[in-house]
C-alpha cells in the first residue's frame, strides 16, 4: 500500500509545483484539470499520512509488547496495538476506492433535464415532484440551481424543465439520477380511486466548458421569440427568448428564464455545448458499462431506474434493488441516501475491475 502511495505522493508533488508555474496558469484548460487533480490527490495525501502514523504506532507497539519489561507500557502497547490493527483495514478499503481513477466529468457543474412521459396530465405533475425534490437536494448540499427553459404542463408540474446546478462535484453525484423514473399513485383527477403509473425522464448533462467543445458559429441557427409564463408584462412582448439550432446534429437548445436577450443567448449556448458533449460522453458511458456489464450509470436513457410507489411509501431503485419505505422525505430531497448505495455499487464495480486488470 506504502508502494502505491509514494507513487501518488510524487504525482501530488509533481501537480503541486506545475499549477503554480506561469505558463500552465496562462492555459485555462490544463489549469482546471491540474487544479481538480490536485485537491483529489491531497485528499489522497492525508489518508497517506494516518497511514504512515497507524503502521508506525504498529511497528512501535509490537516493538514494546516483546520486551516485555515494563508492564505498564505493556498495557497501553496492547491499546495502541489493537487500534492499529483495526483502523489499518478499514483505511485500506478507502485508500482502495480513492486510487480508483476519478472520472474527469464528475466534479463538473451540471445540466439536468425533465420531461413528462406516459401518463399525460399526471406525468406533468410527477415532473414537477422530481423538480422539487432535486431542488430541495440541491439546496441542501449549498449547490445552486438556475432555471434554463421551461414548459408547464395543463394540470400543474411541467411538460419539461431544464435547469443548471452549480457547486463541488454535482455532475459525479447527480448522474446517477439519469433515466426514467416511475410513479404509481391515484392521481388527483381520478374518480374511481385507481392507482395509475406514469412516468419521467431525467437527463443529466456534464456543464461544459468552452475549451471541452468548439461550436462553429456558421453550424449554428439562431432564432428569437417571445417568452411565455411568469416574469411580468415585459416577458410576453419582447424578443428575449432564445432557441439555438446545431444544423450538423439538429440539436437545439433554449432559454427563455432571462430577461436580457443576450443573457438568455449565453445560457443556451452553454446548455447546447454540454448537449453536445454529452453525446460523445454518452458513448464511452455506454461502452464502459459494457465492459463492467453495470447498468449504475449506463448513459441508458430509456433504462427504468426507479419507482415511487405511494400507496406503500416505498421508493424502488431498480438497478440495485434498493427498496426503501421513505418515500415522503425521500421526495421532499432526502435523496442521499440512494445515491451512497449507487456510488458504493459503482466503486465496487471498478474496484472489481482494476483488480481483474492486475
Amino acid at each position: 500500500m506504502l508502494e502505491k502511495l509514494q507513487i501518488v505522493k510524487q504525482r501530488f508533488d509533481e501537480v503541486s509545483d506545475l499549477i503554480i508555474q506561469p505558463d500552465i496558469i496562462t492555459d485555462q484548460k490544463r489549469y482546471v484539470a491540474l487544479n481538480r487533480e490536485y485537491k483529489d490527490l491531497r485528499i489522497l495525501m492525508d489518508k497517506r499520512e494516518q497511514y504512515i502514523e497507524l503502521s508506525n504506532n504498529l511497528a512501535e507497539a509490537e516493538e514494546i509488547i516483546s520486551d516485555g519489561s515494563d508492564s505498564e507500557m505493556v498495557e497501553m502497547a496492547k491499546m495502541q496495538y489493537d487500534e492499529a490493527k483495526t483502523g489499518i483495514p478499514v483505511l485500506e478499503e478507502e485508500i482502495k476506492v480513492l486510487l480508483i481513477p476519478k472520472d474527469p466529468e464528475d466534479a463538473k457543474n451540471a445540466v439536468v433535464e425533465l420531461r413528462a412521459g406516459t401518463g399525460g396530465d399526471e406525468a406533468s405533475i410527477f415532473a414537477g415532484d422530481l423538480f422539487r425534490m432535486y431542488t430541495k437536494y440541491c439546496e441542501g448540499r449549498g449547490w445552486r440551481v438556475d432555471t434554463v427553459d421551461f414548459s408547464e404542463g395543463t394540470n400543474g408540474g411541467f411538460k419539461e424543465i431544464q435547469f443548471e446546478v452549480s457547486g463541488d462535484d454535482v455532475y459525479g453525484t447527480l448522474k446517477f439520477e439519469a433515466g426514467v423514473h416511475r410513479v404509481q399513485r391515484v392521481p388527483q383527477t381520478e374518480t374511481q380511486g385507481r392507482v395509475h403509473t406514469s412516468a419521467a425522464t431525467v437527463m443529466v448533462f456534464p456543464e461544459a466548458e468552452e475549451f471541452d467543445v468548439e461550436i462553429n458559429p456558421k453550424d449554428v441557427r439562431i432564432d428569437f421569440f417571445c417568452s411565455s409564463g411568469p416574469g411580468g408584462q415585459s416577458v410576453n412582448t419582447t424578443y428575449s427568448a432564445v432557441r439555438l439550432t446545431h444544423e450538423p446534429t439538429g440539436l437545439v437548445a433554449q432559454c427563455q428564464d432571462q430577461k436580457s436577450q443576450h443573457k438568455n443567448k449565453e445560457k443556451a449556448f452553454k446548455v447546447l455545448r454540454s448537449r453536445l458533449y454529452d453525446l460523445e460522453l454518452a458513448k464511452k458511458m455506454e461502452e464502459d458499462a459494457a465492459l463492467r456489464g453495470t447498468m449504475v450509470t449506463s448513459g441508458d436513457r430509456s433504462a427504468k431506474i426507479r419507482t415511487y410507489n405511494y400507496p406503500q411509501g416505498r421508493v424502488t431503485d431498480h438497478r440495485i434493488g434498493l427498496t426503501l419505505y421513505d418515500l415522503s422525505n425521500i421526495v421532499n430531497g432526502d435523496i442521499q441516501k440512494i445515491i451512497d448505495e449507487l456510488q458504493l455499487a459503482e466503486n465496487t464495480e471498478k474496484l472489481k475491475a482494476s483488480n481483474d486488470v492486475i
